[in-house]
């Protein structure tokens, strides 16, 4: 089979979900289940996978999905709580109080608190809780899940503490091999790792400042009263001061730090430094922004979950700081269990799962229900029966909406990440091709030849896209980066850094996390909606960074310690 033939079937359940969920409008639930169905076919008939490795790999996708139902539970938990103890008009009084300004709350709350949740836990986690909690304040569903999406870019190549780096490219290239090469040439696998996180983290710098502009522009203009992109222009320069606050100082981890701590301490800065000026009216329009009276709202922006209850009596005497110390608690429990190695330990000791599932080597899942921020949400949703002296009932209830939520979502993704298994596993199989989405990679690189750094990020984009995973995307495609730069005799850290870059942003259209992000605020069926508007940005982010990526190999003549 010709490589352009395999790269026309892989990429047919891409371009089918397209389709079906963009073009005619299909809800996930309906279009995920013929996706699933399309992609088992191709991988059975076309790449010979065997009947054995296609179960095996969807089964393993279901483990996933419960680990993914379980965030999104603890996400979705946790605000019900919050919403039953009153904290949450606390929280939205609080940030009216910062500003009355939607734009700016948006990149508080998305920016800011969200970047420094992506650093923490990763894995769609922000806008699990960065949407939710925009809704709760007054934002409409589907702008909220817009934007929680967005934030699915700058920080994702360094969250859960740098998994994405220390996890999917050391895995995704031939360490040992490499190491040998570094060695000869006087270096290191410690230094070419290095020279990668320091790499991506001045290319997402770069081009992710414009992300908070690129947000509220796109919220005024697809969710504003009047659909203008100049009202979201006007707040340019708070916009731009957002970004450099969070970017200058993740960018100088970065380099000098290495690849756990970037998203975190660009956000905590960022945050520490936009806050309070924003308090003084800093950069600020004149004239604050708003959405029009609910009571004009499309009913297809509106959720199916109200966060609109409240504990009247808890709401009078509820101090801003205590309102947020759930939220401060998921924060630190998140780091310490990331960066603790002891109490690392205690909560992954908790663990179930398969290996070689059915027989078949290397197709492994397995649920850590306490490492999981799942585990730490819901732990938080019980000290928060304490820290704001709810009723047990309270509790209950709660625990009874959120699970309700979980329905949707869960017949969606119970097709979507089994699908997403069956193309990462294909590797595996009688017609010795290469898996689908190496095959679709090798058709680009042969393609455009030396104008191929232009189109690495929108491979990594592609893996994300499939996988749901920056972690996952540079595993697969990693290595297959790094053999396109020997062939092109360019710099192979800095194709590996913008795939990387790429898989960050394919994160904002991968369709299990527009849906999990869709379930937190109760709007399962919009999905399509949000890709269509969601796709804007990561065109911006994969063509700017693969500009980038040009200039640096063309007029800089980047290398590394492999070409030398």
């Amino acid at each position: 089979m010709s490589i352009t033939l395999q790269a026309l079937l892989a990429f047919v359940p891409i371009a089918l979900s397209a389709l079906l969920l963009v073009g005619l409008h299909w809800p996930a639930k309906k279009a995920m289940p013929v996706v699933y169905t399309v992609t088992a076919a191709i991988a059975f008939f076309a790449w010979e996978m065997s009947f054995n490795r296609i179960v095996a790999s969807s089964i393993q996708g279901l483990m996933i999905t419960v680990a993914v139902l379980w965030i999104i539970f603890g996400a979705i938990m946790l605000l019900n709580t919050l919403q039953h103890s009153g904290a949450i008009l606390r929280i939205r009084a609080g940030f009216t109080n910062i500003s009355p300004d939607r734009r700016v709350q948006a990149i508080i709350i998305a920016w800011l608190f969200g970047c420094f949740i992506e650093g923490a836990s990763g894995f769609g986690t922000p806008a699990a809780i960065a949407a939710p909690l925009l809704v709760a304040i007054g934002f409409p569903a589907i702008s909220a899940v817009m934007i929680g999406m967005m934030i699915q870019s700058t920080p994702v190549s360094f969250g859960a503490v740098g998994t994405p780096i220390i996890i999917g490219v050391s895995s995704g290239l031939d360490k040992s091999n490499l190491t040998e090469q570094l060695i000869a040439n006087g270096s290191s696998w410690e230094q070419f790792l290095q020279l990668i996180t320091s790499e991506v983290a001045i290319g997402h710098a770069i081009v992710g400042t414009l992300m908070p502009l690129f947000m509220v522009v796109m919220l005024t203009r697809f969710f504003g009263q009047n659909k203008s992109w100049q009202e979201g222009f006007e707040i340019t320069p708070f916009a731009l001061f957002a970004g450099l606050a969070f970017t200058i100082p993740y960018a100088l981890t970065g380099v000098f730090l290495g690849a756990e701590f970037p998203a975190l301490i660009g956000a905590l800065v960022g945050m520490i430094i936009v806050v309070p000026l924003a308090k003084r009216g800093f950069l600020m329009p004149k004239k604050a922004w708003d959405f029009a009276p609910k009571d004009q709202w499309p009913a297809h922006w509106l959720g199916k979950i109200s966060f609109t209850q409240d504990n009247s009596e808890t709401k009078k005497s509820m101090s801003l700081t205590r309102a947020w110390l759930p939220y401060l608690l998921v924060a630190v429990i998140l780091v310490l269990s990331r960066v603790s190695t002891d109490f690392k330990a205690l909560l992954t000791s908790f663990s179930f799962g398969f290996s070689n599932i059915l027989g078949e080597v290397g197709i492994n899942a397995s649920v850590q229900p306490l490492y999981l921020p799942g585990g730490i949400l819901f732990f938080v949703c019980l000290m928060t029966l304490f820290l704001h002296q709810m009723k047990c009932k309270q509790v209950v209830e709660a625990a009874k909406q959120s699970t309700t939520t979980l329905v949707g979502a869960g017949f969606v993704l119970i097709f979507t990440i089994p699908m997403v298994r069956i193309l990462i596993n294909s590797g595996v199989n009688g017609a010795d091709l290469a898996a689908m989405p190496v095959a679709m990679a090798s058709f680009v690189a042969q393609t455009f030849g030396d104008l191929y750094p232009l189109f690495a990020p929108s491979v990594g984009a592609l893996g994300a896209f499939i996988a749901g995973s920056n972690t996952v995307s540079n595993m697969m495609l990693s290595q297959f980066q790094f053999e396109v730069a020997n062939v092109l005799s360019v710099s192979g850290a800095l194709l590996v850094a913008l795939q990387a870059i790429g898989a960050a942003a394919g994160n904002m259209i991968a369709i299990h996390n527009v849906v999990a992000a869709s379930a937190t605020v109760g709007l399962l069926g919009q999905e399509g909606k949000t890709l269509r508007k969601t796709v804007l940005p990561t065109i911006y982010y994969v063509l700017a960074v693969g500009v980038l990526g040009l200039v640096a190999i063309n007029i800089f003549n980047i290398s590394d310690p492999v070409m030398r």
